[in-house]
Formats: structure tokens, C-alpha cells, sequence
């Protein structure tokens, strides 16, 4: 019995490398974009906690220097969060990006494991075949040993 082996292994073998390397840069990605966006999210939190204190700090009373301080360092907050948006924004088309790249990677081999899933069909169709043909071949020959004797 001929043993299978399917043409384009290597190439689905180098395509299933690649999708994996893909998938790793993609998690990285994903992990790179949730991180900065925590940090966005801890930013926009800290700016809203302090207006609300900057907020209380005036209903009691606060001095000119003090509000001048707390302006100061909103503004420098927002100069911040607005650095960290623009981070946020490529970080997330960087993922989209390795995310699709993923899905091509994912359907290259799919393809490549459907035409082996095909080809080794077609191996086991031609296999039965040759059987077939074989034990035809033996049936005829012990059929004609007995009509010679």
C-alpha cells in the first residue's frame, strides 16, 4: 500500500508558521492597544476627579494661587490625554491592522487544508481503485487456474 503524502505540505507547514506568527503579533497588539487605553481611561479619571475636587475647593474657598495651580496642571492633563488619544488611535489601527492580516493568514491556510482535505480523497478514491483492480485481477487468475485443471 502506497503511503499518502499531500504535494503542498510545506507550503501549508510555512503558511501555518506564518499564520501563527501573525496570531502572536496580533495578541501583542491587542495587549499593546488595551494597556494604552487603560492609561487614557486612568488619565480622563484622575482629570474628572480633580475638577469635581477643584469643584468642592471652591464651594469652601480656596486661594488665587491654589486655583491658579490646580488650572495648571488640568490643562497640562488635558495636553497629556490628548497625546495618549493620538497613542490610543494607532494603536487600535495597528491591531486592526494585524487583525486582518490575521484573517487573510487564517483563510490562506484554510485553502490549503481544503485542497489536501480534496487531494487525500482523490488518493483514497485512486487507492480503492487499484484495489479493486487488483483483487479483480487475482479473482480472474484463481478463476482461470480452475478451468485449466
Amino acid at each position: 500500500m502506497v503511503s499518502y503524502v499531500y504535494r503542498f505540505e510545506k507550503v501549508l507547514t510555512i503558511r501555518e508558521q506564518e499564520k501563527n506568527e501573525t496570531e502572536m503579533a496580533y495578541k501583542e497588539s491587542v495587549r499593546s492597544f488595551e494597556e494604552i487605553a487603560t492609561k487614557l481611561y486612568d488619565l480622563l479619571k484622575k482629570k474628572e476627579d480633580l475638577i469635581a475636587f477643584q469643584q468642592d475647593r471652591l464651594m469652601v474657598g480656596s486661594s488665587i494661587d491654589e486655583i491658579h495651580h490646580y488650572s495648571r496642571f488640568i490643562d497640562s492633563l488635558e495636553k497629556t490625554i490628548a497625546d495618549v488619544q493620538q497613542k490610543v488611535i494607532q494603536a487600535r489601527a495597528k491591531m486592526n491592522w494585524h487583525e486582518e492580516k490575521l484573517l487573510e493568514k487564517n483563510l490562506e491556510v484554510r485553502k490549503f487544508e481544503k485542497m489536501r482535505e480534496k487531494d487525500f480523497k482523490h488518493f483514497q478514491q485512486e487507492q480503492d481503485r487499484i484495489e479493486s483492480l487488483f483483487l479483480d485481477e487475482i479473482s480472474l487468475q484463481t478463476y482461470n487456474k480452475k478451468e485449466i485443471r
